[in-house]
Formats: structure tokens, C-alpha cells, sequence
């Protein structure tokens, strides 16, 4: 008993002698690297930590083109976003890096953006890019300059387990950015640190026009960094040129309804913007169509009403489990889009050695598109993110009643 009180006594005096990051040392003792964007939480997360006295080093990557950059508002790592973060370090009197990661961005995110939409998927190049730049090489970077942890503007926690750190999604839930992070590994997990997790973003913005931050009133990216403009099929044609052609768009039933110029152009569940207006000798019941399947072998777009889109089965691929991986069977919370909700599903694991994985779910699901991702959540636990995967194929219930 006595050696039990010492050990709990020990580990009290261990924790209440932790710095804000976890570290037990003095905060001017420790260096953090900043993934400084340009952006309002970026710089709130630099400020912070340099109020506090760490040793705050910030970097900012860029990531494309910098003549298209400096024209592209709303987007981030853009050549604007890379003046307001040096803006910001000088402010704050930290040193400030710019590192070009313009041909690793354009191989290993660019390039599969495209290479998705030609497959008729719909892909998320953000978190693409966390697991292939920023949390690769950024992160290798941080270990270069002898940092002892690499921070990020992101709302999620992060908090001790037993099996190693955990991702908890952010305080505040209008903005929590966990879903994007399911690739993350429990050994990056191990280096990163989130000081913003805790707040919401009415509080990072006061916290920024306090630091008297010259970005305090910036609007939050919206549009994927190297789409400014929103218009994804044309960055397809340029980064693939002569690969998209027009097809049919085909009603579920099998008749031809019109014209697209490219399967690129259209995502599963899209109702706007077919072009095809109404049926004509349609069921008035019918209602509006949608996008239910994208067949990139035959270049068609198939539509059909609503209910066509319901699936009861998720399968994914490139599983990650940021710890343990949960058993065979086990109950999840699945999140197929970045905005739904967190829906109750049975994990099926697939021992294929390809880290595949279905989805189960009592409820039909409807929309769910190849290429998204699923974040997958403790069921117990909802807070906790578990990891995820690649959305490969989810199996239409009612396909064939429609023919």
C-alpha cells in the first residue's frame, strides 16, 4: 500500500508539473513548431504559445503555383495566406519559414484528385493532404529543427490513454475538424498538439484581435486551396487533358434523358445542375432526380429519385485505427461526410491484408459517394475518434427495382 501511494503520489507531482503541452519542462524550454497557414486559427495557435513563453518556430507550406496563389482568395497556402502568416510571426517576433512543397503537393494530392474524379469518385484532397504532406514531411521537418511537438490550428482534442494518445473531436462541435484526421497515426498523434481544441471560434477570433493579429476579421477558407474558384472539372481537363469525354446521362430505368460533357462534372447524390430538367411521362410521385451512380466504364451518369440512393452497406479500404483496433463486430459510429452525423453501424473486418472494412448500418444511408471518407467513433464514446477509411463501394438496396 505504501509503495501504491508513492507511485500515485509521484505521478500527481509529475502531472501538476506539465507545461500546457504535456511536456515536463519549462515552456521556454521547449520548441513547438507552428503549421502556420495565414489563416485566423493558425496564427491564434502561434500567439498563444508564444504568450506563454514556448520557444515558437512557425512555417508555412506552399503548396502550388504562387502566381495563381496570389490571386486565389478563400483558400488556404495560397500567396496571400503566405504574407499574412510572415505578417503575423513578424508581429509576434518568431522566426518564420516558407518551405516549397509545390511537386510533392502536386504528386501526391493534385494528381490523385484527378485521377478520382476520372474514376467517377469524389474526392477530399484535404485530408490527402494531412496524411501525405502535412503530417509526413511537415512533421519530419518539426523533428529537424529539434522541435518536441508539431502544433495545428485544428478544433479536436487530444488527450492520454492507456494505449497511447487519443483524438477527441473538438469543444466546439459546429466546428470540430476530427473527421478530416482519421488517417492520422497514433505515432504522429504522439507529436502533434491542438491548443485550440478547447475553444470555438467566436473565442479564437476575440483571442486574435487581442493579440491585435491583423487577421483577426479574415473569413475562413472555403475552397479547396488549388480549386479558388470552386470548379473542379476544370482542373481536371488541365491536369488531364483530352481524358474527359461527353456521355449519356441515363435515368435508373434505362432511358437516355440526355447529354453530359464529362462524369466529371457530377457526384453521387448531386441534384442540381444535371441539365435534364423534368421527365417527360414521368411519375409526378417520381420527384426530383439525383445522381445515384457514375459508370466511368461506360461514361454514363445514371439518375433516379431519392429512395435509388439508399445503401445499408459501406465498404471501405485503407483502414487506420489510431490505437487499437476494435473487434470484429464490434459497434461504431460512422461519419460519412464531413457535415452529417455520426449514424450507429456494425464493423465487419475483411482479412485480405488491404485493410478493408464494412459498414453495417440498421438505417439507409443515402448519397454516399467512392472516394469520401468514412471517420469512424467509439460508440461508448462518442467523442473519441477510432480512425477510419476510404469510402470504396456502398451497394444500392433498390438498384434493380428500378429496371
Amino acid at each position: 500500500m505504501t509503495i501504491k501511494a508513492t507511485k500515485n503520489a509521484t505521478k500527481v507531482s509529475v502531472l501538476e508539473n506539465l507545461n500546457s503541452l504535456g511536456f515536463a519542462k519549462a515552456p521556454s524550454e521547449t520548441r513547438v513548431v507552428v503549421a502556420m497557414s495565414g489563416g485566423v486559427d493558425s496564427s491564434v495557435t502561434a500567439a498563444l504559445l508564444n504568450e506563454q513563453g514556448f520557444d515558437v518556430i512557425g512555417i508555412t507550406l506552399q503548396l502550388y503555383d504562387h502566381g495563381v496563389a496570389m490571386q486565389a482568395k478563400g483558400t488556404c497556402c495560397a500567396g496571400a495566406d503566405i504574407h499574412d502568416a510572415r505578417s503575423v510571426a513578424a508581429r509576434l517576433g518568431i522566426p518564420h519559414y516558407v518551405l516549397d512543397y509545390e511537386t510533392r503537393f502536386h504528386q501526391q494530392v493534385m494528381e490523385d484528385f484527378a485521377d478520382s474524379y476520372l474514376r467517377g469518385e469524389t474526392p477530399i484532397p484535404c485530408v490527402r493532404c494531412n496524411q501525405t504532406v502535412k503530417f509526413t514531411d511537415l512533421l519530419r521537418t518539426a523533428r529537424d529543427l529539434q522541435a518536441d511537438c508539431l502544433a495545428t490550428g485544428h478544433y479536436v482534442q487530444r488527450a492520454d490513454g492507456d494505449d497511447g494518445p487519443r483524438l477527441l473531436r473538438g469543444a466546439d462541435l459546429t466546428k470540430d475538424q476530427s473527421y478530416f484526421l482519421f488517417a492520422t497515426t497514433g505515432e504522429q498523434l504522439s507529436y502533434l498538439r491542438f491548443p485550440l481544441g478547447a475553444f470555438s471560434k467566436d473565442e479564437t477570433r476575440a483571442l486574435a484581435r487581442k493579440f491585435g493579429l491583423s487577421i483577426a476579421e479574415k473569413p475562413d477558407s472555403q475552397d479547396i486551396c488549388f480549386v479558388p474558384n470552386g470548379s473542379y472539372g476544370d482542373v481536371v481537363r488541365r491536369l488531364r487533358p483530352g481524358a474527359v469525354d461527353a456521355g449519356d446521362i441515363v435515368h435508373i430505368d434505362g432511358t437516355v434523358l440526355g447529354r453530359h460533357n464529362g462524369v466529371i462534372d457530377y457526384t453521387i447524390g448531386q441534384r442540381r445542375g444535371l441539365g435534364i430538367g423534368g421527365r417527360i411521362g414521368a411519375d409526378e410521385a417520381e420527384g426530383p432526380l439525383y445522381v445515384v451512380e457514375i459508370d466511368t466504364g461506360a461514361n454514363q451518369v445514371i439518375v433516379g429519385p431519392q429512395e435509388a440512393l439508399a445503401c445499408l452497406e459501406v465498404h471501405l479500404s485503407d483502414v487506420n485505427w489510431i490505437n487499437t483496433a476494435p473487434d470484429d463486430g464490434a459497434a461504431v459510429l460512422a461519419r460519412l461526410r464531413s457535415a452529417a452525423s455520426a449514424m450507429p453501424a456494425k464493423l465487419l473486418c475483411k482479412h485480405n491484408g488491404l485493410g478493408s472494412v464494412v459498414l453495417i448500418f440498421d438505417e439507409a444511408q443515402f448519397g454516399i459517394a467512392a472516394g469520401q471518407a468514412a471517420a469512424l467513433y467509439d460508440f461508448k464514446n462518442p467523442d473519441q475518434l477510432l480512425g477510419g477509411g476510404w469510402i470504396l463501394h456502398a451497394p444500392l438496396v433498390a438498384k434493380e427495382s428500378f429496371k
